[in-house]
């Protein structure tokens, strides 16, 4: 989100960034907190939020998006994705504005079809751990779609695939933050799992390219579309590259791999190619080597 609110001043917007802080370090906004053009609301999105000005597009991307934090609270993650989401649409139409909603890749489940394009339905545990997030988010692109239908509201839906850069928590709980966190201070590197399990990584710069591409598209474009890089590498490549990148003396552990866990992550991106001209650039060393560097500043 504080990556999105810079993006846009640079483009000349007023932005209004409205956050609960949970899981966000307000340090994250602290080089545009002086931007006349930008102003802070703490809000819980789950609570009615009324706004006295115009507006004319919003970016929904409140939500916990690592296991640690969004099962901290399950009930609380399924109502951001819900009340949350609904109370946003329902300001998008009194506000006359393009509603864009940060899906997941997380909709697909422990994907049985490989790569995943959007047309796939998913592979998805309602009753599982991972669910409040998992099915919180498929209701959410429901809500959405219902509320065009019904309202003829212009949104904007992405399912975006694992993203890394600057500004994560260090205790965010996913792969590529753990790994860094843990090579930095020469800590064992804990994998869950064999690590033959693979992801895509994206680095945020062109994540953040992507869903501005997205809002600004043409208005019968509402997707979903995947965001993600299809670079895909095994979680265990991953941990090698960090040790490698940070020259780190820390050892690889292996423990058990969580339930529901994907085993494969990987995007079809032909759709964003097509329809935004969008594809991620950075390589996966260049995009840790400036994640390394932001961590070293905050550890």
């Amino acid at each position: 989100g504080s990556h999105l609110c810079k993006r846009l001043l640079e483009e000349g917007n007023r932005v209004i960034c409205v956050d609960n802080f949970l899981t966000c370090d307000r340090r994250n906004i602290e080089t545009i907190s002086g931007n006349e053009h930008f102003s802070v609301i703490e809000h819980d999105i789950i609570d009615p939020l009324f706004v006295d000005e115009e507006i004319d597009q919003i970016y929904n991307l409140a939500c916990p998006a690592s296991p640690v934090q969004y099962q901290k609270n399950a009930i609380r993650t399924i109502k951001a994705n819900t009340i949350g989401v609904i109370n946003m649409l329902g300001m998008a139409r009194l506000k006359g504005a393009r509603f864009f909603q940060a899906s997941t890749s997380e909709v697909y489940g422990d994907p049985l079809e490989h790569p995943q394009q959007e047309h796939y339905r998913g592979n998805v545990n309602p009753i599982g751990p991972r669910a409040c997030y998992d099915e919180g988010k498929r209701c959410a692109e429901t809500l959405c779609f219902d509320y065009h239908r019904s309202h003829q509201l212009p949104i904007k839906v992405v399912r975006i695939f694992n993203t890394y850069g600057p500004h994560m928590a260090v205790d965010d709980g996913r792969v590529v933050s753990n790994f860094i966190i843990q090579a930095l201070r020469n800590e064992p590197i804990t994998i869950y799992g064999d690590g033959s399990q693979t992801r895509s990584f994206c680095y945020v710069r062109y994540l953040v390219d992507g869903f501005i591409r997205m809002m600004n598209s043409e208005e019968s474009l509402h997707g979903p579309i995947n965001l993600g890089n299809p670079n895909e590498v095994t979680v265990k490549a991953l941990a090698e590259r960090i040790v490698a990148l940070t020259g780190s003396s820390s050892e690889i552990v292996y423990k058990e791999l969580p339930q529901d866990d994907p085993t494969r992550r990987k995007p079809d991106i032909s759709v964003a190619k097509e329809k935004l001209g969008w594809t991620p650039e950075v390589s996966l060393d260049e995009g840790l080597t400036h994640t390394i560097a932001y961590f070293k500043t905050v550890l």
